[in-house]
């Protein structure tokens, strides 16, 4: 203990004064017990005992374990709210660049591809970076031409311009995979000036290297909109630098229960809130943009689910214990990584 009740919580509850100046550095959760609604009141005691139970690690007693267990994945399921298409889309449309970025298996490839589709008509570009990536990939560079038997060089337009050229009449999107992959200030150079959100500001154009189809200058569209995609969990690449990190919003995309609920079966669904529990309570902050996402546990039966299970899982996991990126709560995650071994192998 040791630690005072933020001012933030002791500004909301003024009647409390007197507890918090006795007793603010000692207390070790609160809860305001509605009087004018008896259900409401019992289920803000039942939670606050749940909440306390857990903490203490307690075992609940056998006909309140459902109740018990169900409200302490809530409440996971709580912490890792995860964005709808229709607010990704809300955003993207109002600040024109936009990264999603989270833990391997989260669906931020697949809801990119499913807004590409479903709310741009198709109309657009995908491509994905990786450490080869160059200028003359994204925006524009020479190529060689072996037409005629002749080698030659002609200068052509890169993804970020074929992405522009889409955006004639209608709305145009480009995705960008991995986007962390790439040496950005590299693959971006000059046109890094392009991506400006500002609805009101005049387009902003660079001028290119190579003249593409005898124009020397380049601008974004105002309805050209670009989504990317950043695995957190990959260590192996640096973090985007400041000057190219402000000129996106970021949404942040975490495993969602409610899709393992729906698309696993009862053990995937159990070793999804096993994990939850070894990377909420006891790893740190950090290490949340590690945690496996939901599609490792989708599967139509349990037989599905072992081969997930032992094929995808578990290296997954095994490789976080080898390079102790969970610290402290290693032992916690080798105690559900038997258990996912155990459940892998079971028939």
């Amino acid at each position: 203990m040791g630690v005072p009740v933020p001012k933030v919580v002791t500004d909301l509850l003024p009647a409390w004064k007197p507890v918090f100046d006795r007793y603010g550095n000692e207390l070790y959760c609160l809860a305001e017990v509605p009087k004018d609604n008896p259900e409401l009141a019992k289920r803000v005691v039942r939670a606050f005992v749940d909440l306390y139970a857990y903490e203490r690690g307690w075992e609940a007693l056998t006909e309140a374990k459902d109740e018990y267990q169900s409200f302490i994945a809530s409440l996971h399921g709580a912490w890792l709210a995860t964005p709808s298409k229709d607010e990704i889309t809300r955003l993207l449309k109002s600040r024109r660049f936009v990264v999603l970025e989270g833990p391997p298996g989260t669906g931020k490839s697949r809801i990119a591809k499913q807004i590409l589709n479903e709310v741009f008509a198709d109309n657009g570009v995908i491509t994905q970076f990786h450490p080869s990536t160059t200028y003359e990939d994204f925006v524009a560079g020479l190529s060689p031409d072996v037409a005629n038997a002749a080698l030659r060089f002609q200068a052509r337009a890169g993804h970020l311009m074929e992405a522009a050229k889409k955006a004639g009449n209608n709305d145009a999107l480009l995705v960008i995979d991995e986007i962390n992959r790439a040496d950005l200030g590299r693959v971006l150079g000059e046109a890094i000036y392009l991506f400006e959100a500002g609805h009101n500001e005049e387009v902003r154009v660079v001028r290119l290297p190579h003249a593409i189809d005898g124009v020397h200058e380049f601008g974004l569209p105002r309805n050209l909109f670009v989504l990317a995609t950043m695995n957190t969990a990959d260590r192996s690449v640096a973090r985007m630098d400041l000057a190219i990190r402000r000129r996106f919003a970021f949404i942040t995309m975490m495993p969602d229960r409610e899709v393992v609920k729906s698309t696993s079966t009862e053990m995937g669904l159990k070793l999804f809130d096993a994990l939850c529990d070894v990377f909420l309570e006891f790893a740190p902050d950090d290490a949340l943009a590690l945690m496996p996402g939901h599609s490792y546990f989708i599967a139509s039966d349990d037989g599905v689910l072992r081969d997930r299970l032992r094929y995808e899982l578990l290296p997954l996991v095994d490789e976080y214990l080898r390079e102790g990126y969970l610290g402290p709560a290693s032992g916690a995650l080798h105690a559900v990584r038997n258990l996912i071994a155990d459940s892998s192998s079971s028939s």
